[in-house]
Protein backbone atom coordinates (compact mmCIF):
# COMPACT_ATOMS: atom_id res chain seq x y z
CA UNK A 1 0.00 0.00 0.00
CA UNK A 2 1.77 3.54 -1.01
CA UNK A 3 1.45 6.35 1.59
CA UNK A 4 0.96 9.88 0.35
CA UNK A 5 3.47 12.28 2.12
CA UNK A 6 1.05 13.67 3.96
CA UNK A 7 -0.17 10.09 5.42
CA UNK A 8 3.86 9.43 6.02
CA UNK A 9 4.69 12.75 8.13
CA UNK A 10 1.03 12.32 10.16
CA UNK A 11 2.22 9.02 11.05
CA UNK A 12 5.87 10.17 12.19
CA UNK A 13 4.29 13.55 14.29
CA UNK A 14 1.90 10.79 16.32
CA UNK A 15 4.98 8.67 17.11
CA UNK A 16 7.05 11.17 17.85
CA UNK A 17 5.15 13.96 19.29
CA UNK A 18 3.69 12.61 22.46
CA UNK A 19 7.68 11.38 22.93
CA UNK A 20 9.16 15.17 22.46
CA UNK A 21 6.05 16.04 24.98
CA UNK A 22 7.23 13.30 27.63
CA UNK A 23 10.88 14.48 27.31
CA UNK A 24 10.25 18.19 27.18
CA UNK A 25 8.18 18.07 30.30
CA UNK A 26 10.13 15.54 32.67
CA UNK A 27 13.82 16.06 31.30
CA UNK A 28 13.79 19.92 29.58
CA UNK A 29 11.51 21.52 32.13
CA UNK A 30 13.75 20.33 34.63
CA UNK A 31 16.69 21.39 33.72
CA UNK A 32 16.03 25.03 32.63
CA UNK A 33 14.42 25.49 36.06
CA UNK A 34 17.17 24.86 37.82
CA UNK A 35 18.85 26.89 35.59
CA UNK A 36 16.58 29.72 36.24
CA UNK A 37 16.22 29.23 40.23
CA UNK A 38 20.34 29.12 40.77
CA UNK A 39 19.85 32.85 39.73
CA UNK A 40 17.47 33.24 42.71
CA UNK A 41 17.62 33.54 46.57
CA UNK A 42 14.13 31.39 46.96
CA UNK A 43 13.11 28.96 50.28
CA UNK A 44 11.16 26.71 47.83
CA UNK A 45 7.52 27.24 49.91
CA UNK A 46 7.24 30.60 49.29
CA UNK A 47 5.96 32.63 46.30
CA UNK A 48 9.33 35.16 46.78
CA UNK A 49 12.06 34.83 45.13
CA UNK A 50 14.70 37.35 44.85
CA UNK A 51 17.20 37.86 42.07
CA UNK A 52 20.72 37.56 42.86
CA UNK A 53 22.51 37.14 39.60
CA UNK A 54 25.56 34.97 40.34
CA UNK A 55 25.57 35.01 43.96
CA UNK A 56 24.46 31.26 44.56
CA UNK A 57 27.69 30.26 41.90
CA UNK A 58 29.84 32.55 44.60
CA UNK A 59 29.31 30.62 47.23
CA UNK A 60 29.26 27.34 45.58
CA UNK A 61 33.04 28.29 44.86
CA UNK A 62 33.47 29.51 48.35
CA UNK A 63 31.75 26.56 50.07
CA UNK A 64 34.37 24.26 51.79
CA UNK A 65 32.18 21.01 51.88
CA UNK A 66 31.34 21.20 48.01
CA UNK A 67 35.48 19.81 47.21
CA UNK A 68 34.60 16.94 49.29
CA UNK A 69 31.38 16.05 47.57
CA UNK A 70 32.81 16.18 44.48
CA UNK A 71 35.98 13.84 45.81
CA UNK A 72 33.13 11.70 47.60
CA UNK A 73 31.83 11.05 44.39
CA UNK A 74 34.52 10.21 42.39
CA UNK A 75 35.73 8.24 44.31
CA UNK A 76 32.58 5.86 45.02
CA UNK A 77 32.20 6.27 40.49
CA UNK A 78 36.08 5.03 40.53
CA UNK A 79 35.67 2.24 43.39
CA UNK A 80 31.97 1.06 41.38
CA UNK A 81 33.45 1.19 37.99
CA UNK A 82 36.06 -0.84 39.14
CA UNK A 83 34.33 -3.18 41.47
CA UNK A 84 31.36 -4.12 39.27
CA UNK A 85 32.93 -4.55 35.61
CA UNK A 86 35.73 -7.16 37.46
CA UNK A 87 33.40 -8.94 38.79
CA UNK A 88 30.56 -9.07 36.43
CA UNK A 89 32.86 -10.11 34.01
CA UNK A 90 34.37 -12.94 36.21
CA UNK A 91 30.62 -14.35 36.57
CA UNK A 92 29.60 -13.25 32.94
CA UNK A 93 32.98 -15.36 31.64
CA UNK A 94 32.19 -17.99 34.26
CA UNK A 95 28.97 -18.62 33.30
CA UNK A 96 29.44 -18.27 29.91
CA UNK A 97 32.62 -20.49 29.15
CA UNK A 98 32.56 -23.11 32.00
CA UNK A 99 29.77 -24.60 31.08
CA UNK A 100 28.19 -25.03 34.84
CA UNK A 101 24.72 -26.34 34.66
CA UNK A 102 23.03 -24.45 37.60
CA UNK A 103 23.83 -20.91 35.44
CA UNK A 104 19.81 -20.06 34.94
CA UNK A 105 19.98 -20.15 38.83
CA UNK A 106 23.15 -18.01 39.00
CA UNK A 107 22.09 -15.73 36.53
CA UNK A 108 18.10 -15.05 39.05
CA UNK A 109 21.07 -14.95 42.05
CA UNK A 110 22.81 -12.57 40.58
CA UNK A 111 20.30 -10.20 39.28
CA UNK A 112 17.97 -10.11 42.19
CA UNK A 113 19.77 -7.12 44.09
CA UNK A 114 18.68 -4.96 40.98
CA UNK A 115 15.11 -5.57 41.53
CA UNK A 116 15.33 -4.30 44.84
CA UNK A 117 14.91 -0.51 45.77
CA UNK A 118 17.81 1.23 46.62
CA UNK A 119 15.72 2.21 49.88
CA UNK A 120 15.59 -1.22 50.92
CA UNK A 121 19.17 -1.86 50.25
CA UNK A 122 19.97 0.68 51.83
CA UNK A 123 18.30 -0.08 54.98
CA UNK A 124 19.67 -4.17 54.64
CA UNK A 125 22.96 -3.50 54.76
CA UNK A 126 22.38 -0.33 57.41
CA UNK A 127 21.76 -3.67 59.54
CA UNK A 128 24.51 -5.34 58.19
CA UNK A 129 26.44 -2.96 59.34
CA UNK A 130 25.03 -2.82 62.74
CA UNK A 131 27.88 -2.27 65.48
CA UNK A 132 26.43 -4.67 67.80
CA UNK A 133 23.99 -6.68 65.95
CA UNK A 134 25.46 -6.29 62.45
CA UNK A 135 26.86 -9.72 60.36
CA UNK A 136 29.96 -7.70 59.74
CA UNK A 137 31.12 -7.22 63.20
CA UNK A 138 29.58 -10.46 63.83
CA UNK A 139 31.51 -12.38 61.59
CA UNK A 140 34.62 -10.82 62.82
CA UNK A 141 34.63 -11.38 66.39
CA UNK A 142 33.74 -15.36 65.16
CA UNK A 143 37.01 -15.27 63.16
CA UNK A 144 38.86 -13.46 66.60
CA UNK A 145 39.52 -10.56 65.14
CA UNK A 146 37.35 -8.13 67.63
CA UNK A 147 40.06 -5.22 67.27
CA UNK A 148 38.86 -4.65 63.59
CA UNK A 149 35.38 -4.56 64.39
CA UNK A 150 33.90 -0.93 64.74
CA UNK A 151 30.77 1.63 63.94
CA UNK A 152 31.67 1.26 60.22
CA UNK A 153 28.98 3.48 59.47
CA UNK A 154 29.80 5.74 62.44
CA UNK A 155 33.69 6.06 61.74
CA UNK A 156 34.66 8.90 59.73
CA UNK A 157 37.38 7.12 58.14
CA UNK A 158 35.48 4.21 57.30
CA UNK A 159 31.89 5.48 56.19
CA UNK A 160 32.49 6.35 52.65
CA UNK A 161 34.05 3.28 51.98
CA UNK A 162 31.34 1.25 53.61
CA UNK A 163 28.97 2.56 51.12
CA UNK A 164 30.93 0.93 48.43
CA UNK A 165 30.33 -2.80 49.09
CA UNK A 166 26.70 -2.59 48.99
CA UNK A 167 26.63 -0.10 45.51
CA UNK A 168 28.68 -3.05 44.35
CA UNK A 169 26.57 -5.90 45.33
CA UNK A 170 23.47 -4.28 43.44
CA UNK A 171 25.02 -3.58 40.37
CA UNK A 172 26.58 -6.67 39.54
CA UNK A 173 23.81 -8.76 38.26
CA UNK A 174 22.42 -6.23 35.36
CA UNK A 175 26.10 -6.02 33.77
CA UNK A 176 26.85 -9.40 34.13
CA UNK A 177 23.85 -10.02 32.11
CA UNK A 178 24.62 -7.24 29.59
CA UNK A 179 28.33 -8.92 29.01
CA UNK A 180 27.08 -12.76 28.85
CA UNK A 181 25.00 -11.22 25.88
CA UNK A 182 28.20 -9.82 24.30
CA UNK A 183 30.19 -12.93 24.83
CA UNK A 184 27.24 -15.35 24.13
CA UNK A 185 27.27 -13.48 20.40
CA UNK A 186 31.13 -14.17 19.91
CA UNK A 187 31.39 -16.80 17.61
CA UNK A 188 32.97 -19.86 19.55
CA UNK A 189 34.91 -20.70 16.23
CA UNK A 190 36.86 -17.42 17.11
CA UNK A 191 37.92 -19.58 20.61
CA UNK A 192 38.51 -22.88 18.30
CA UNK A 193 40.97 -21.10 15.94
CA UNK A 194 42.68 -19.43 18.83
CA UNK A 195 43.29 -22.87 20.62
CA UNK A 196 44.51 -24.60 17.70
CA UNK A 197 47.25 -21.57 17.51
CA UNK A 198 48.12 -22.75 21.37
CA UNK A 199 45.94 -19.95 23.18
CA UNK A 200 45.19 -20.82 26.67
CA UNK A 201 42.47 -19.77 28.42
CA UNK A 202 43.61 -16.40 29.55
CA UNK A 203 45.28 -15.16 26.38
CA UNK A 204 41.82 -15.90 24.43
CA UNK A 205 39.98 -13.89 27.17
CA UNK A 206 42.39 -10.43 26.71
CA UNK A 207 42.60 -11.16 23.02
CA UNK A 208 39.25 -12.64 21.61
CA UNK A 209 36.61 -11.86 24.43
CA UNK A 210 37.75 -8.93 25.68
CA UNK A 211 37.83 -6.41 21.91
CA UNK A 212 34.47 -8.62 21.19
CA UNK A 213 32.90 -7.57 24.08
CA UNK A 214 33.97 -3.69 23.90
CA UNK A 215 30.58 -2.25 23.10
CA UNK A 216 28.98 -3.78 25.97
CA UNK A 217 32.03 -2.24 28.46
CA UNK A 218 31.95 1.12 27.19
CA UNK A 219 28.36 1.13 27.87
CA UNK A 220 28.38 -0.55 31.12
CA UNK A 221 31.22 1.51 32.19
CA UNK A 222 29.44 5.31 30.76
CA UNK A 223 25.91 3.85 32.78
CA UNK A 224 27.73 3.03 36.36
CA UNK A 225 29.23 6.68 36.00
CA UNK A 226 26.21 8.27 34.81
CA UNK A 227 23.80 6.66 37.46
CA UNK A 228 26.44 7.15 40.41
CA UNK A 229 26.72 11.10 39.95
CA UNK A 230 23.12 11.22 39.71
CA UNK A 231 22.02 9.20 41.68
CA UNK A 232 24.42 8.03 44.57
CA UNK A 233 22.67 10.40 46.96
CA UNK A 234 19.90 7.70 47.42
CA UNK A 235 21.93 5.29 49.51
CA UNK A 236 23.97 8.07 51.08
CA UNK A 237 20.48 9.54 52.47
CA UNK A 238 19.58 5.87 53.29
CA UNK A 239 22.41 4.54 55.55
CA UNK A 240 24.11 8.17 56.71
CA UNK A 241 22.35 10.93 55.79
CA UNK A 242 25.49 12.86 54.66
CA UNK A 243 27.09 12.18 58.39
CA UNK A 244 28.92 11.94 60.29
CA UNK A 245 30.11 15.26 60.13
CA UNK A 246 29.72 15.48 56.15
CA UNK A 247 32.02 12.57 55.80
CA UNK A 248 29.86 10.72 53.41
CA UNK A 249 28.01 13.84 51.78
CA UNK A 250 27.98 13.38 47.97
CA UNK A 251 26.79 16.42 45.76
CA UNK A 252 23.30 14.72 45.26
CA UNK A 253 23.21 14.09 48.99
CA UNK A 254 24.29 17.93 49.73
CA UNK A 255 21.87 19.40 47.35
CA UNK A 256 19.12 17.56 48.91
CA UNK A 257 20.06 18.75 52.83
CA UNK A 258 20.38 22.21 51.07
CA UNK A 259 16.87 22.40 49.27
CA UNK A 260 14.71 20.42 50.89
CA UNK A 261 16.44 20.75 54.52
CA UNK A 262 17.52 23.89 55.34
CA UNK A 263 15.41 25.29 52.15
CA UNK A 264 17.78 26.93 50.67
CA UNK A 265 16.27 25.74 47.11
CA UNK A 266 17.78 28.43 45.06
CA UNK A 267 21.50 26.67 46.21
CA UNK A 268 20.33 23.62 45.59
CA UNK A 269 19.20 24.34 42.32
CA UNK A 270 22.98 25.48 42.09
CA UNK A 271 24.68 22.34 43.55
CA UNK A 272 22.12 20.91 40.65
CA UNK A 273 23.59 22.66 37.70
CA UNK A 274 27.45 21.81 38.83
CA UNK A 275 26.44 18.23 38.96
CA UNK A 276 25.12 18.26 35.36
CA UNK A 277 28.29 20.08 33.84
CA UNK A 278 30.57 17.71 35.74
CA UNK A 279 28.91 14.61 34.72
CA UNK A 280 27.92 15.88 30.87
CA UNK A 281 32.11 16.85 31.22
CA UNK A 282 32.62 12.99 32.57
CA UNK A 283 31.00 11.62 30.35
CA UNK A 284 32.46 13.45 27.22
CA UNK A 285 36.00 12.31 28.46
CA UNK A 286 35.04 8.54 29.33
CA UNK A 287 33.98 8.36 25.28
CA UNK A 288 37.07 9.92 24.09
CA UNK A 289 39.10 7.77 26.35
CA UNK A 290 37.28 5.01 25.67
CA UNK A 291 37.38 4.92 21.87
CA UNK A 292 38.30 1.83 20.39
CA UNK A 293 38.34 1.11 16.69
CA UNK A 294 35.44 -1.58 15.55
CA UNK A 295 36.28 -5.19 15.77
CA UNK A 296 34.37 -7.19 13.14
CA UNK A 297 32.98 -10.42 13.82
Amino acid sequence: MVQSKKQKYTFLAFCLVPTFIMFAVFTLYPLFSGLYYSFFDWSGASQDKEFIGLANYITLIKDAIIPNTIIHDYFLVITKVIGIMILAMFFAVALTQLKIKEAPFYRIVFFFPNIMSVVVIGILWTFIYNPNLGLVNSGLEFLGLENWARPWLGDENWALPSLVLPSIWAGIGLFMLMLMGGIANVSKSYYEAAEIDGANQWQQFWKVTLPLVWPQIKISVLYIVITTLNGSFIIVQVMTGGGPNNSTHVMGSYLYQQAFVQYNFGYGATIGVMILILSLLTVLILQFLLRRDKVEY
